[in-house]
């Protein structure tokens, strides 16, 4: 794949930064309807000026939820996501439990996840994270069939706040473990064009970063861990 405008669409071009201000929202939407990127994937504390800046277009919004260390109660994200439905997201990119995954407590952490698929059912989809770079093989496996279990729609590796980020290995085995219709998104150190292809090529749908530009352009990666 080199068309541009077919790689655009792969990508929620993203703004997560606990600094992140109001000029630095404005020129992300901005970006984000010139390049004709899929969404723009931001903390809700922005949904709402998202949505007002993003008004007329085929932009769409995606709002984190739990992040980044996933560690909230499931009432709080739910009633967070539900928030940023109201604002304006159309997808939510939650963070699940990962302490909970790691002590093998399955149940509870599908439950976490269904917590936010019922809440906005209907009106969002919902990306899971799992912080890839934390987890062993086995634990990545469990948290994509507890998230398709659970109704989500996505699983996606990285906050890009956490150890490691997306890789091709991750990709391939999230992608062997949930069924065809579930995406993956690659997240954290995609930063140039030639890693966003390999991911495609591994099974990503979508891909999360901050050098959205570098990425449709082909220009050489610059620092940054999202």
């Amino acid at each position: 794949m080199t068309n541009a405008e077919q790689l655009a669409q792969y990508i929620d071009h993203t703004l997560l930064k606990s600094d992140a201000n109001e000029a630095e929202i404005i020129q992300l939407c901005e970006e984000a309807k010139k390049y004709q990127f899929y969404s723009v994937c931001v903390n809700g504390r922005w949904v709402a000026k998202c949505r007002e800046l993003l008004e007329g277009s085929n932009v769409h919004i995606a709002a984190v939820v739990g992040f980044p260390l996933g560690a909230n109660s499931s009432i709080v994200k739910a009633f967070e996501a539900a928030k940023a439905v109201e604002d304006g997201a159309t997808e939510i990119d939650m963070v699940l439990q990962i302490g909970l995954l790691q002590a093998g407590k399955l149940d509870a952490v599908q439950e976490d996840i269904a917590h936010v698929v019922r809440m906005v059912q209907g009106k969002a989809i919902v990306k899971v994270i799992f912080e890839t770079g934390i987890l062993t093989d086995d634990e990545k496996i469990s948290a994509c069939r507890c998230s398709e279990q659970a109704g989500a729609h996505f699983v996606k590796t990285s906050t890009g706040f956490g150890k490691g980020g997306a890789t091709v290995e991750d990709i391939r085995l999230m992608r062997a473990h949930v069924s065809p219709h579930i995406g993956v998104k690659a997240s954290g150190g995609v930063r140039d064009q030639e890693t966003a292809l390999r991911m495609i090529e591994a099974g990503a749908t979508r891909i999360g970063a901050s050098a959205g530009i570098q990425i449709v352009t082909g220009k050489p990666a610059e620092g940054g861990s999202y």
